[in-house]
């Protein structure tokens, strides 16, 4: 067997040395850009959540097996990988063994010759080949042929998916083959267990021509598919664990990731600061960690089929987003890796390609159609962090390029002079005290000794009418439950949210910090807030800033005060009611039970999910700043959510939001107009069924 050994030794040299200079390349791209010092000591410090994030994401596949059967065929093709590597062992092994004494019967050592082992590297195989059979028809059920932008593969690179099936295929059959021949010969190291190469064993002839013939064939293939790999969508087999390793952690939800300048958290009263690196303008912009991120798409499309944006016929989907980018990194890799000098004009205009532009990488009307719902980065099965990709070339388009839709100027100006989105009064932020028939406190520099909590209201629910009666609701049950609390009127400004979510990261940081301010003179500990934008700033993107406190939603409050038995629902709502999501309560946060269970609660209410609910939510419209920009492209996001409420013919649609109940509200009152909803329809917040239902046993 010394030619076998030969041969698969140059093979093997000749495949890793492809390979290596590959992953040489990748990796030399991926540092073309600034660094990204926070993910590397965030993953140093916290090595017991990472190492759950491995075993629960990469080992345990808890993403891909959201989606059953494609994640069961993807959670055995995987772990065949893994367990398969003892077969390769056991090849190069034999090889060796075979070339020095003639005989390539070599076993792993203390385990090579179990049973079990035998059983299990036999099963995994089967279990990886039907995987792959599953695999096709999924692929052919949802071909982008038949169902066009329906597919989530639509976009996808078609030809390279099949190929590596292909090649896995091959993998496992000539596995077999080299198995069997190595039975027939009394060379396999296996008694019993391995079921498929024994059987194969008693059928094929006596040859070690032929075993030697599988064992090549078998690394052969194996090699092939190593280069195929990195040089394709499957080099996520190996980025995969790292871009899990060095995602956000609890996950890239929740708060914005901060602006950084040069891998440092940028510091707008730094006279040195340099406007042209806020945010990202070119694809050299982008840190290793983004570079990760087009490294480990596996083009699957989940994110694309739960985008709103994508299924409401716009042209905004996270996958190409990220595939647009690669593709064009991959473009001027050459130029970028030779120092991005160059006479030939050409290449100077391709290395000069703005990221974002109407002949950029990235066209405008795509990054503006987001809403920042979440439900890309939920669904990833690799933690691509499409949002923060976004909201960087949204930072750079903002404020460098003043480039963004005209009418979110109109909402950047009353920040900017009025401390809220719509431009009115601050002194207008207490009217709504008013209307209630018992005393709320005003913060006065401080907060009052008795008073737990601070009531964040927001902007929407001190300024907008259909908000307001959230709020009053809130007040009062809180006040009837005996919970002190306390507002702060016109000292509340805006958190900032909607400009951080444009892009306007200057503006945020102003607004943040005066808030701020106002809430560490006056000693908050404890905030209740009823605007799930509200909320996720105060709880998850303060803490930056040196504002750090217990935040809740009202939703949270209002169900442990239910369970305490401090608020008591009697009086029956005998309504059919679905409830919607908010994004950034559920999909961001993970509050999906509470507002649930309030209405689990109150007598007579009948529940109804609709089909896309909890982490499938669907965005009502009115995130990433979008509430206050013009929806001129495909379906409006509110209407598809509305037509999907209808389905379940309700009473009453409810939801824990400001900005959900106006564009739900607006969607459904249109649906009225047009005589496709009955007229008793209204969207109502989870604590104004709770206030009817305990109000009315009082």
């Amino acid at each position: 067997m010394l030619w076998v050994a030969v041969l698969a030794l140059l093979m093997t040299v000749a495949a890793v040395a492809a390979a290596g200079r590959r992953a040489l390349f990748l990796f030399k791209l991926a540092t073309v850009g600034p660094p990204a010092p926070e993910r590397v000591e965030y993953a140093r410090t916290h090595v017991p959540e990472e190492l759950k994030a491995q075993i629960v994401e990469v080992f345990g596949q808890k993403k891909l097996l959201k989606w059953t059967p494609s994640g069961i065929a993807h959670f055995f093709v995987m772990w065949a990988f893994f367990i398969l590597l003892t077969v390769y062992i056991e090849a190069y092994g034999g090889i060796i063994q075979g070339a020095v004494t003639g005989r390539p019967n070599f076993h792993i050592p203390l385990i090579g010759q179990w049973p079990a082992l035998g059983f299990l590297q036999d099963f995994i195989a089967v279990a990886c080949v039907l995987g792959l059979i599953a695999f096709a028809v999924i692929r052919i059920k949802n071909s982008p042929k038949t169902l066009g932008r329906k597919s989530r593969f639509s976009g996808s690179h078609l030809g390279g998916a099949w190929l590596v099936l292909f090649m896995i295929f091959n993998i496992i059959w000539t596995l077999f083959l080299a198995r069997g021949a190595a039975a027939a010969n009394g060379n396999l190291p296996y008694s019993g267990g391995a079921f498929v190469s024994i059987a194969l064993g008693d059928v094929l002839p006596a040859s070690t021509l032929l075993e030697e013939i599988a064992l090549l064939l078998h690394i052969g293939f194996m090699l092939v598919f190593l280069v195929i790999v990195v040089n394709s969508k499957h080099l996520h087999i190996f980025t995969a664990p790292l871009n899990v390793l060095f995602s956000r952690r609890p996950d890239g939800l929740g708060g914005a990731d901060v602006l950084r300048v040069d891998g440092k958290a940028a510091d707008f009263e730094d006279e040195d600061l340099d406007p042209e690196k806020l945010g990202r303008g070119k694809i050299q912009d982008t840190t290793w960690k983004g570079f990760l991120d087009f490294y480990s798409c596996t083009e699957c499309g989940r994110c694309q089929s739960q985008c709103p944006a994508w299924n409401t016929d716009k042209p905004l989907s996270p996958k190409m987003l990220i595939l647009d980018q690669r593709d064009h990194a991959f473009k001027v890799a050459p130029y970028l890796l030779q120092g991005g000098a160059h006479e030939d004009a050409d290449v100077l205009a391709l290395l000069e390609k703005p990221l974002v532009g109407e002949d950029g990488v990235i066209h405008p009307d795509v990054l503006w159609s987001c809403t920042n719902c979440g439900a890309c980065v939920e669904q990833c099965p690799v933690d691509i962090e499409h949002i923060d990709h976004i909201l960087d070339m949204r930072r750079y388009q903002v404020m460098v390029e003043s480039s963004f839709p005209s009418e979110a100027g109109v909402m950047v100006k009353n920040l900017e002079n009025k401390g809220n989105p719509w431009g009115m009064s601050e002194m207008k932020r207490a009217d709504w005290i008013e209307e209630l028939d018992f005393e709320v406190e005003l913060v006065d520099e401080k907060m009052p000794e008795d008073a737990e909590y601070l009531f964040w209201v927001g902007c929407a629910g001190a300024l907008e009418d259909r908000a307001k009666k959230t709020t009053k609701a809130v007040a009062e049950l809180l006040h009837i439950a005996g919970v002190k609390f306390a507002v702060l009127g016109p000292m509340e400004a805006c958190t900032g949210d909607p400009a951080r979510r444009l892009g306007m990261e200057y503006l945020f940081n102003m607004l943040a910090q005066q808030n701020i301010e106002t809430l560490n003179e006056a000693g908050v500990k404890k905030i209740v807030a009823t605007c799930p934008h509200c909320f996720n700033t105060l709880a998850n993107e303060y803490p930056a800033l040196g504002g750090v406190y217990e935040v809740v939603h009202h939703t949270q409050l209002l169900s442990h005060l239910v369970d305490i038995g401090k608020l008591t629902p009697v009086t029956p709502i005998e309504e059919k009611i679905t409830y919607h999501d908010p994004c950034f309560l559920g999909r961001h946060n993970k509050v999906y039970s509470q507002p649930r269970d309030i209405m689990a609660k109150v007598p007579g209410v009948q529940t109804q999910e609709m089909h896309r609910h909890k982490d499938r939510g669907f965005c009502c419209g009115a995130g990433g700043a979008r509430m206050w920009m013009e929806e001129r492209l495909g379906k409006r996001i509110n209407t598809e959510r509305v037509d999907e409420a209808l389905t379940t013919d309700p009473d009453t649609v409810s939801t824990a939001c400001p900005f959900c109940m106006v564009m739900l509200g607006d969607a459904i009152n249109e649906k009225k107009n047009n005589g496709e909803a009955k007229e008793s329809l209204e969207v109502v917040d989870v604590a104004q069924l709770l206030i009817k239902s305990v109000k009315g046993a009082s």
